[in-house]
């Protein structure tokens, strides 16, 4: 007999997702960030508008979930050892931005005749930008390690560490205070937590993951993870410290890891999720009767508060001696006023505090401002560029010319033209071998935690992690490689690896293994250019097929695969004394940048003429031969049309082929990057 349980909140959720659903999917397809799509959806659902939702302490709570996972990514991503090559821009250009914008605050209000006071707490809630957005939408265009995002992050990073004083201060400014050494009790609580997490990052979690992660038990591992995103979030809660910096912090735990990676990838589609409910409970908090209302009122105080954190933003950047075409482009993406305003606020709120000393006025005008420049941040970040240009032709472009170039925050050494090598078995060890003799670019995603450990004693680039999933192969910098070799034996996962590294590279050539030739046909349908079945055979068709991509000479490829069989496959059964004859000769630029791709079905190229996709003006890209039907076009005109089944080759940089991704791309992606997304 079943009983029928009553969730009151149901309905609500329901509305929340459907409306968010709908209004995301037609902001993608009148090309608008998905973030945009979330506010507008909270606006339409909210209380203030049709009220779909009402009840507002459900959302929050969604809400406060969806940071914590946001800023526990977010700490994944950026290391301690990423975080300190931009320490300099966290303590003195972050440090800068938040005192500027308090004193110019204050100073205003003082003009005034506002209680300097109310002017300190308002110069706080203005001061904080909005990491989640911000972050988010980097992340989504690649952008985060551009010297933009580096430093957008830097000033986002030290507002997320001042949060912590904001708090402690309204009870003083409001007059309801302990004293002084109550505050410095809990000040040297959230020190001494920190500097336990640290220790934590060092040497216990890395041990434990590690652990964890030789079980090979993906649900296990996925547990493991969450319960330190959270574990560590409560701990800081219970010093006195948000929650949300405790997630960040837990992030930069697990970031010290092997396993970033491999935790990030399984961690998305729940971060997705919540974080979809932040930006909706964001915009539930706008009324639209109000704006309607005050119109002017709030354009002025919107314009001001751009102004303001604009200036003072590039002004705080410029000082670092950042030229002003980059500090500039950053100040424009942190002008608006971030999510935990909306805490501090509240904090506000208990204490007697108003936005402004206004009241309710106050209140309202602070959360319309708020959620408008949120819904212009993706604005700001696609003119940020624009904006930094129009400064550098001004007199101001002499600023930060003298600037060391040593002294910029560096990004991780990049990869390009190179081989995805799926698999470290023993065909997958004599493939590195061979790549680490013949110069070849390389980088290993391996699920097996001890291979990995000693791939990296070795200095060799390897990923832990599950091919399957798209953000492990971005790791691997898909978009710029030149093959994707499948070395495993798991007839489940290489189709699904297939189908995404086509759609993330369409002009990846993939190679895959098969023990059986009857999967081979399957394999070649989902996307697979070379299928190499048979057992003793498979190591070297692999690496003949990859040497034959990098263009080594003919000649030179068969001579070594006659010596691999003289031997009796001595090589591939691991005689490392023989490992001198894969050392091979004449590998050149032309083999690194020539690519093939097949023109399929449903992509934007099929029936275009080559003129119309305008490889050679647009992306610097050179169409040396266009194969259909057993036939070979030689330097096609520009007026040959292209057909689904074509085979281009085509010669040009890896950064262009990564920008020509999308002419080639199928329209619809694979289910797997769906669920992932």
């Amino acid at each position: 007999m079943f009983f029928a349980v009553s969730l009151p909140f149901l309905n609500e959720i329901v509305a929340l997702f459907l409306v968010s659903v709908a209004i995301a999917f037609l902001c993608y397809k009148i090309k608008l960030a998905p973030i945009t799509g979330f506010l507008l959806a909270g606006v339409l659902i909210g209380p203030n508008a049709l009220g779909l939702v009402q009840d507002q302490a459900l959302v929050d709570m969604l809400a406060e979930i969806g940071i914590i996972l946001l800023l526990f990514t977010i700490g994944i991503e950026f290391s301690l050892e990423k975080l300190s090559r931009i320490r300099s821009a966290i303590f003195i250009g972050g440090g800068l931005q938040v005192l500027l914008t308090v004193v110019s605050v204050v100073g205003i209000f003082l003009l005034l005749n506002i209680d300097w006071r109310i002017g300190i707490y308002t110069g706080f809630l203005v001061a904080l930008s909005s990491t989640a957005i911000i972050l988010g939408l980097l992340s989504e265009q690649n952008k985060t390690d551009t010297p933009v995002g580096r430093l957008s992050l830097a000033v986002l990073i030290f507002q997320d560490f001042a949060i912590i004083a904001m708090v402690l201060l309204v009870p003083l400014l409001s007059g309801e205070s302990g004293s002084t050494v109550d505050i410095l009790i809990v000040l040297g609580k959230a020190v001494l937590l920190i500097i336990g997490i640290v220790l934590l990052a060092r040497k216990i979690v890395p041990w434990i993951l590690d652990k964890v992660a030789q079980t090979r038990r993906q649900e296990l591992f996925l547990l493991t993870v969450m319960a330190i995103c959270f574990g560590t979030a409560a701990l800081t809660n219970l010093a006195d410290v948000s929650l949300a910096l405790g997630a960040f912090l837990a992030g930069l735990v697990v970031s010290e890891s092997h396993y970033s990676d491999h935790a990030l990838s399984e961690i998305i589609p729940v971060k997705t999720i919540f974080n979809a409910v932040f930006f909706v409970s964001v915009g539930m908090l706008l009324d639209v009767k109000f704006v309607l209302e005050y119109p002017l009122l709030l354009l002025g105080i919107v314009s001001g508060v751009l102004l303001l954190k604009f200036i003072l933003s590039s002004v705080s950047l410029l000082v670092l001696g950042y030229p002003v075409r980059i500090a500039a482009a950053a100040g424009i993406v942190l002008a608006q006023i971030g999510e935990f305003s909306f805490v501090l606020e509240r904090a506000g709120r208990k204490a007697g505090l108003e936005p402004g000393g206004f009241g309710e006025l106050g209140s309202q005008m602070f959360i319309a401002v708020s959620v408008i420049l949120m819904l212009l941040t993706p604005f700001f970040l696609s003119i940020s560029p624009k904006v930094g240009e129009l400064f550098s032709k001004t007199p101001l472009k002499k600023l930060g010319e003298k600037r060391k170039k040593t002294s910029d925050p560096q990004p991780d050494i990049a990869l390009e033209d190179h081989v995805i090598l799926v698999g470290y078995g023993p065909a997958g060890r004599n493939l590195v071998r061979t790549f680490n003799e013949t110069g070849i670019p390389f980088i290993v995603i391996e699920m097996n935690p001890k291979s990995v450990n000693e791939m990296h004693k070795q200095n060799i680039k390897a990923v832990y992690g599950d091919a399957t999933r798209a953000h492990i192969l971005e790791h691997a910098q898909v978009n710029k490689a030149k093959l994707c070799v499948i070395a495993i034996n798991d007839p489940d996962a290489s189709p699904k690896i297939i189908k995404l590294a086509k759609y993330l590279n369409p002009t990846l050539e993939v190679i895959v293994r098969t023990r059986y030739l009857a999967q081979a046909e399957a394999l070649e349908m989902v996307g697979a250019d070379t299928v190499v079945p048979e057992e003793m055979e498979t190591a070297v068709r692999l690496f003949s097929t990859v040497l034959r991509s990098y263009m080594i000479p003919e000649p030179e490829i068969q001579q070594h695969i006659q010596e691999l069989r003289a031997e009796d496959y001595q090589i591939m059964r691991g005689s490392i004394q023989e490992a001198h004859l894969m050392v091979l000769q004449g590998l050149d630029e032309e083999g690194l940048h020539t690519r093939a791709v097949l023109v399929r079905e449903g992509s934007y190229a099929a029936g275009k003429t080559l003129s119309e996709l305008m490889l050679r003006n647009k992306y610097e890209i050179t169409v040396l031969t266009v194969q259909r039907d057993g036939k070979n076009t030689g330097n096609p005109a520009g007026s040959f049309r292209l057909e689904a089944g074509d085979r281009l080759v085509m010669v040009g940089l890896a950064s262009r082929f990564a920008d020509a991704a999308e002419v080639f791309r199928e329209e619809k992606p694979p289910v797997e990057l769906e669920d992932e997304y």
